[in-house]
């Protein structure tokens, strides 16, 4: 029963992989250069702090996708709350003009999108790898196709 995919809790051996996307409220834009680098060291330190791993991620401009392996000792929701709450704080801190637009502490939309991978991890993560691509060729559609 030795899979290189499992994991193992003191008596329990787990493959637990969800694919996650969320978005700032208002679906803004605000994921560009610095912030885009800082924002992901903020989301892997806080995956770290639950020993949740991270598969593959890709913060688009304005929505994060993730491919997350999350121990079965928390529940999606409850890890969703924590990764949500803590960043929020933790971006603030470091741009704390971006309270105004946010209202005080409400960076993140309210909800998120979650999906486990089942057998498709492979397929799931070359769409999280190229996801910025096709954001960006999207961007460049116009009403007559390319622009």
């Amino acid at each position: 029963m030795k899979n290189s995919n499992n994991h193992t809790l003191a008596h329990t051996t787990w493959n637990c992989k969800y694919h996650i996307v969320f978005a700032p409220k208002f679906r803004r834009k605000v994921f560009y250069g610095e912030k885009r680098r800082e924002i992901g060291e903020i989301l892997r330190t806080l995956c770290n702090w639950k020993q949740v791993n991270i598969v593959e991620a890709e913060v688009c401009p304005d929505h994060v996708h993730m491919l997350l392996e999350i121990p079965p000792k928390y529940s999606v929701s409850g890890f969703m709350g924590f990764l949500k709450g803590k960043s929020s704080l933790m971006i603030y801190e470091r741009y704390p003009s971006l309270q105004f637009k946010y209202r005080n502490r409400e960076f993140w939309c309210r909800g998120y999108y979650v999906d486990t991978t089942g057998k498709n991890t492979q397929k799931i993560k070359a769409y999280i790898e190229n996801q910025l691509k096709e954001d960006e060729y999207g961007e460049q559609l116009g009403l007559f196709g390319k622009k």
